[in-house]
């Protein structure tokens, strides 16, 4: 069962029965996305940390009474969720935080935090009869979306801009889906997409489309919260691309809060990369969100026009929590910092929110004493392009030991090694 109560518009506020799949407002068109509204009273008589203690499936479907599709077949997707939460001390100290978190959303089944969202949609897809589900993406959400339905036995056909990574590209056609490389950005990927879903009659997958999507983002804040006693940190830092994830992460808290499980619910640091910065630029203009470049190596946060605005602007206002925006060299700098430093290995985009921490620090946004947790989205194995730009090659020496012992020498000397 599900304690989903209605649908309501973002933009109007009308509301929609929870029956039927709904994707938009009639009224608004497009731009009206849905929100789905729970009956937190009837879900408080379920839903309480007693509960938790005694679920032993550690995965996301540990959350299904929380979530807004009934329970079929979920024990038959790939593991996903109950990602790891490292309380780093290296990192921490170099950034000037006495507590600061690293959940590592990588180590999921495709290695992204997609899988949450994913592994909802193929069983709302099932559960609704359709037998092929599609998407416009630009790498992570397409690898998510393959896996889980290569898992469940549906087809997958997925549309990419051409920029996409070839390591994504690659999962892809591993798991056997028809992949388009459309010619073009982001925004012509989802409009193609949006008109093969509309003539073929396939199941829309499409974050900012399907209401569903961010139900199952917000299991990591579900998560996140679990894994720390139910003690909130102080601030909650997302790389943002549609804003899908972020209202994503506030839904989760706002859930929690709603239950009286928590007190409060977190700030939120939306970090954007400054090659494509709708939100941020919005933000600090003061003016209507408006389309942008999608220049950036961090191509899992490239989205010129944000398909989720509404949402997602509201999650960063009402957690008063802020948006900030980096370089692509910073952003690079961090994907070393964070291996070196922690032990885990970041796409860019998944290592962006750390280098707006590191920013919002340095601009005394963020203060030394407060509990920070940054969700790392992505692995590093995903780019293996722009991994190599962070890193740099491999020394390259003679099978002669005292050339070894010269070059450990020089390492030694510029404080590289001990």
């Amino acid at each position: 069962m599900t304690y989903a109560s209605h649908y309501e518009c973002t933009l109007c506020g009308r509301t929609f029965p929870f029956d039927g799949v709904m994707t938009t407002c009639p009224s608004c068109g497009e731009t009206g996305i849905l929100d789905i509204v729970y009956d937190y009273e009837a879900m408080k008589k379920t839903v309480t940390k007693a509960s938790f203690r005694e679920n032993h499936d550690f995965s996301i479907w540990r959350y299904l009474p929380v979530l807004s599709i009934a329970g079929t077949r979920h024990e038959e997707t790939l593991h996903t969720g109950w990602t790891p939460l490292y309380e780093t001390k290296r990192l921490a100290e170099a950034l000037g935080l006495k507590r600061l978190f690293v959940k590592d959303e990588g180590l999921n089944p495709t290695a992204s935090l997609k899988d949450r969202p994913s592994a909802v949609a193929v069983l709302d897809a099932i559960a609704r009869g359709y037998d092929t589900v599609a998407c416009s993406s630009t790498g992570n959400a397409a690898s998510s979306l393959a896996g889980q339905a290569a898992r469940m036995g549906l087809h997958a056909v997925i549309f990419v801009p051409k920029r996409a990574p070839v390591g994504k590209l690659n999962q892809l056609l591993a798991y056997g889906a028809t992949v388009i490389a459309v010619d073009g950005d982001y925004k012509a990927a989802f409009a193609l997409s949006k008109r093969a879903i509309a003539h073929y009659g396939w199941y829309d997958r499409n974050a900012a489309i399907n209401p569903h999507l961010v139900e199952g983002k917000k299991t990591v804040s579900l998560e996140l919260a679990e894994q720390l006693g139910w003690d909130v940190p102080d601030w909650v830092v997302v790389s943002v691309g549609d804003g899908c994830t972020v209202a994503g992460v506030y839904k989760g808290f706002y859930d929690l809060f709603r239950l009286g499980i928590t007190p409060s619910i977190p700030r939120i640091l939306g970090v954007q990369s400054s090659g494509c910065a709708p939100f941020v630029t919005a933000s600090e203009s003061g003016y209507p969100l408006v389309e942008c470049e999608e220049n950036t190596i961090a191509d899992s946060i490239a989205v010129g026009i944000p398909r989720n605005p509404v949402k997602a602007q509201r999650a960063i206002a009402q957690s008063n929590g802020a948006w900030i925006a980096v370089s692509d060299e910073a952003i690079l700098a961090m994907m070393k910092t964070l291996g070196s430093a922690e032990g885990i290995f970041g796409e860019p985009a998944g290592v962006a929110g750390l280098a707006g921490l590191k920013v919002a620090v340095a601009a005394k946004m963020i203060q030394p004493h407060e509990r920070v947790v940054v969700l790392m989205t992505g692995n590093g194995l995903k780019d293996p392009a722009n991994a190599g730009k962070a890193v740099g090659s491999p020394a390259l020496l003679k099978p002669d030991l005292q050339e070894l012992i010269d070059y450990m020498k020089r390492k030694h000397d510029k404080g590289c090694v001990r």
